[in-house]
């Protein structure tokens, strides 16, 4: 039997006649579908989200990566549809959960979503189903709640036979244009050796390289690293920029001038903190696993305060450069650049410009803001929406901040035209006399 349901799955992963669904249609979820859609499988997308599922019959897109004219001849040639029906996955032959895994306000893990797919798969369990979780988690997610809840709800498939469990990391970056779902390498653990083999066989006909590890509890942890080191060397950097202001230096100079050397240095940047759905959050995933062990992880709790202070410190820059000309924060118009979490993007997830944004507030700072990737946004209840009228106010302003840098923007021009600016990004290294040339022939007739 073993033998017999694995052949029939490779066969129909080769000759590409698998029903896929994959649950969870975010910024990875999306993406994943297209890309088994474009390789020819019939995939059908599964989201609570009721707006979701008609933007995609309708062929609009709502994740930047994805445009609308790679949607199209997929949805009108039905190789891709969306539903808020479970029960599809009855006639499904693999199964990826693409589902958010966020904090609690506690710093614990919210593996909520994860259980609900997981739960509504249970329901559906059936022998030659491929399941793969691509949600980020912390170390033994699969094997201690997915597996259990599987085991529990069809008690009599077994894994690794009559059914196949891996965990495979997603690895998306919004904005990216180089590295895609289809070109970034794999990473895939699966819970046996038959699990491994069936995951590999799935994604390796979608995915140009896919790297096979020993378990799933490896593959889970992989990604936590991953974002850890990213996590921990973006610390170091933005400590670096507080070193460097009370040394009166340029922390920008002083790590680009590190990052000459050919060997030995790997060049990160400060700035406003730490955003997007994985930096901020993934540390916190293996931290929080360590301590039920009875573990501190000193090094990434320490990263974790170092970041998220940066928001703060920020603040304290605007409020020290207006105290110099004079003026309280409390009152002054903030004007701040960008508000997504990263440039060429229109994530806030985590954003830290909205961290800063709320705290001039809290001092009584008026906001404004301007964005080209958004267009507006909800805070607290509150709906922000981006100026209209940028060369205004950047002229009217008492303090332009600059907390994302989107290549749409004319730096120079920027820096030319406010009368204070405070930036977390180092958009611009020309010297003053060459900011003021600069204007100077941008206004000439």
């Amino acid at each position: 039997m073993e033998d017999s349901i694995q052949t029939v799955l490779l066969s129909k992963i080769q000759s590409v006649d698998l029903q896929v669904s994959v649950i969870g249609l975010g910024y990875v979820g999306l993406p994943l579908a297209v890309a088994f859609a474009e390789a020819g499988f019939y995939v059908t997308g599964i989201d609570i989200d009721a707006k979701k599922v008609g933007l995609i019959h309708q062929s609009t897109s709502y994740v930047e990566d994805i445009p609308n004219d790679r949607l199209t001849p997929l949805v009108s040639n039905q190789r891709l549809r969306a539903t808020s029906d479970f029960d599809v996955l009855d006639s499904c032959d693999a199964v990826s959960i693409c589902v958010p895994t966020p904090l609690r306000k506690t710093g614990a893990p919210d593996v909520s979503y994860i259980l609900s797919a997981t739960d509504a798969i249970a329901k559906h369990l059936h022998p030659g189903m491929i399941v793969v979780l691509e949600s980020t988690t912390y170390p033994g997610t699969t094997t201690e709640i997915i597996l259990p809840h599987f085991q529990q709800e069809a008690s009599g498939l077994e894994v690794g036979k009559d059914f196949f469990l891996c965990f495979s990391p997603e690895r998306v970056d919004p904005g990216r244009q180089d590295w895609t779902t289809q070109n970034t390498p794999k990473v895939m653990g699966g819970v046996t050796s038959p699990c491994l083999e069936m995951g590999k066989a799935l994604y390796e006909s979608v995915i140009e390289t896919v790297v096979p590890v020993s378990s799933t509890e490896v593959a889970e942890l992989t990604k936590l690293v991953e974002n850890t080191f990213r996590a921990v060397n973006i610390g170091l950097a933005n400590e670096v920029l507080l070193i460097c202001h009370k040394l009166g230096l340029n922390a920008w100079e002083v790590i680009e001038a590190a990052g000459t050397k050919p060997f030995g240095f790997m060049k990160f940047l400060p700035g406003p903190g730490l955003g997007g759905h994985c930096i901020p959050i993934d540390p916190q995933y293996l931290s929080w696993k360590l301590r039920t062990l009875g573990y501190t992880a000193r090094f990434i709790e320490l990263a974790t305060e170092i970041n998220t202070d940066m928001p703060r410190y920020w603040v304290h820059r605007v409020q020290d450069h207006l105290n110099d000309q004079g003026k309280a924060l409390r009152g002054s118009h903030i004007m701040m650049i960008g508000v997504a979490y990263k440039k060429n993007v229109s994530d806030l997830r985590e954003s830290p410009a909205l961290d800063i944004l709320q705290l001039l507030q809290k001092k009584g700072a008026n906001i404004s803001y301007h964005d080209p990737h958004v267009p507006s946004f909800e805070l607290d209840g509150m709906e922000m929406v981006s100026v209209e009228d940028l060369d205004g106010t950047l002229e009217s302003a008492d303090c332009v901040l600059i907390t994302t840098d989107h290549d749409e923007y004319d730096w120079p021009y920027i820096h030319a035209k406010a009368r204070m600016i405070v930036d977390t990004r180092a958009t611009l290294h020309q010297e003053h006399d060459e900011i003021l040339q600069y204007a100077k022939e941008r206004s000439s007739p």
